[in-house]
C-alpha cells in the first residue's frame, strides 16, 4: 500500500486566487472609471450663507437654473408645467422634505414665484439650500 502513495503526488488544499484578484481588479477600475460619468447634476452656483448646510437626501428638490429653468429632481418643466403638477409632486415624493436650490444669478422674482407656488400647494416647510461661507482669518 505504501508504493501506491509514493507515485502520486501530494494534495493541494489551497484556492488559487490569483484570476479573482485579476478579474475584481478589472471591476474597480471599470467603476473607477465610469462612476464620475453617472453623476448627473445641474450646474449652478448656490449663494453662500453663515448657516449649517441643508443635506437634501431623501427629499424633492427644486432647482432653478442660471437660465431660470425649473427642474424637478433633474426633470426640466417649463413654469405652467410645474405650478400645474406640484402639488402633485409634492404628496408623491415630499415626504422626505422639499428643498429649492437657486442660482445665486437669478431674480428674487423668480424664487418669490416659485416659492408662492409651493405655498399654495400646501407645502409649509421649505429648506432653502445654500453653500457653507468660506472662513477667512
Amino acid at each position: 500500500m505504501s508504493r501506491r502513495r509514493a507515485g502520486r503526488l501530494p494534495l493541494n488544499a489551497d484556492i488559487n486566487v490569483v484570476s479573482l484578484i485579476d478579474v475584481m481588479m478589472l471591476l474597480m477600475v471599470i467603476f473607477m472609471i465610469t462612476a464620475p460619468m453617472m453623476q448627473g447634476g445641474v450646474d449652478i452656483q448656490l449663494p453662500q450663507a453663515q448657516a449649517r448646510p441643508l443635506e437634501s437626501k431623501n427629499g424633492l428638490v427644486v432647482t432653478i437654473d442660471r437660465g431660470g429653468n425649473i427642474l424637478v429632481d433633474e426633470n426640466k418643466l417649463r413654469y405652467d408645467e410645474f405650478r400645474a403638477s406640484f402639488k402633485a409632486l409634492a404628496a408623491q415624493r415630499g415626504h422626505g422634505g422639499i428643498y429649492l436650490r437657486a442660482d445665486k444669478g437669478v431674480p428674487y422674482g423668480t424664487v418669490v414665484q416659485v416659492l408662492a407656488i409651493m405655498r399654495a400647494a400646501g407645502v409649509g416647510d421649505v429648506g432653502l439650500v445654500a453653500e457653507p461661507e468660506a472662513i477667512t482669518r
